[in-house]
């Protein structure tokens, strides 16, 4: 792996010349499934540890315009991301974008980054620019905390960043494949939202010191247990070394968010999950959205049906999903762009 392998990615995304009959991009929502090390003692903070989704994700199509037009899902954060890149990369806020669809704010999926990061790669393609995801963070202030979210739109697959020394993103120090056959699910909790904005920033601050035997354990299991499981595609070993590191994160976060994990209702799902067997399972970030990871599809389909059937007085949704092993496309389209060809794109 290179010296930095946030600048020198591992596997780049799709470059492209100047798209004056449009575009369409497709961004990765992502896992977010824990922090190494919030001690900061050895100086470096947070590294984090998750991976892409193949959906949810953010959809945009972009088609070159003499003014700056944004149309369809969060078109007021859309436009303040365009005008930071277009400041920024130092070419016109100009340009037609139509959002056409979001991953859900504040639920734990990095609906932020990737609506970001996505808004300015189709701004510069427009002008035949190819950043790096770095790049764009730079540009979108994105990535303070966690480098997945950024990783993830380059590369995809499961990530592990080792933390930032208080600026600037922090570098990927390991990227493995999600087995094809893994199975996702989904569980978001439609009467809640997690912890964000200056709510997320005061919990930081409240929070009781993060020791350095909590983040040797967490470092430990990560390397000698949940990254050899994940290349020997042994998902109960795999789901076991997950566990250590939700339940260490959990209870660090429990006093902000109330619990080790933040909603009720999905807390008691993964109880259910976790009593039917189901070995790999937590919250992402904040949350409140939950996850649990099956062998193959077919047990997926499965506990989803048994999730929709047991807890179907609960206002929780489940969505199948899987791992997501490359990072954001970005398509050329001639003449007329439409959002079905983003959608195939997020179908492949």
């Amino acid at each position: 792996m290179s010296r930095n392998p946030q600048s020198r990615p591992l596997v780049q995304m799709p470059r492209s010349v100047a798209a004056p009959d449009g575009l369409a991009l497709w961004a990765p929502a992502r896992l977010h499934m824990g922090f190494l090390d919030l001690d900061g003692g050895l100086g470096r903070r947070f590294g984090s540890l998750g991976f892409t989704l193949e959906h949810p994700g953010t959809r945009i199509v972009a088609m070159p315009a003499a003014q700056l037009r944004v149309t369809g899902c969060d078109a007021e954060r859309a436009l303040r991301y365009l005008q930071r890149a277009a400041t920024h990369f130092g070419i016109p806020p100009a340009g037609h974008f139509h959002v056409d669809a979001t991953v859900p704010a504040h639920i734990g999926l990095g609906s932020g980054t990737q609506l970001a990061l996505a808004l300015a790669r189709s701004l510069c393609a427009l002008y035949g620019l190819t950043p790096t995801a770095l790049e764009l963070a730079h540009a979108t202030g994105r990535g303070l905390r966690s480098g997945i979210g950024i990783a993830g739109f380059e590369q995809g697959g499961f990530l592990v960043d080792g933390g930032n020394r208080g600026e600037g993103v922090a570098p990927v120090v390991a990227r493995a494949d999600i087995p094809d056959a893994w199975s996702v699910l989904l569980l978001y909790d439609e009467a809640a939202t997690g912890l964000h904005g200056e709510a997320e920033i005061e919990a930081f601050r409240r929070l009781p010191p993060f020791t350095a035997e909590r983040a040797a354990r967490l470092c430990r299991v990560t390397l000698m247990q949940l990254l050899p499981a994940l290349a020997e595609s042994d998902l109960d070993a795999f789901g076991a070394a997950v566990t250590v590191v939700q339940n260490e994160c959990g209870d660090h976060f429990a006093p902000a968010q109330g619990g080790r994990f933040a909603s009720p209702r999905i807390t008691a799902v993964l109880d259910g999950l976790r009593d039917a067997g189901v070995t790999c399972l937590g919250q992402s970030s904040w949350g409140p959205t939950g996850f649990a990871v099956l062998p193959d599809a077919g047990r997926g389909e499965t506990m989803a049906a048994w999730v929709r059937q047991q807890f179907a007085d609960l206002p929780v949704r489940v969505e199948i999903s899987r791992g997501r092993n490359r990072g954001a496309e970005l398509a050329s389209a001639e003449a007329k762009v439409r959002a079905d060809a983003i959608v195939a794109l997020a179908s492949r």
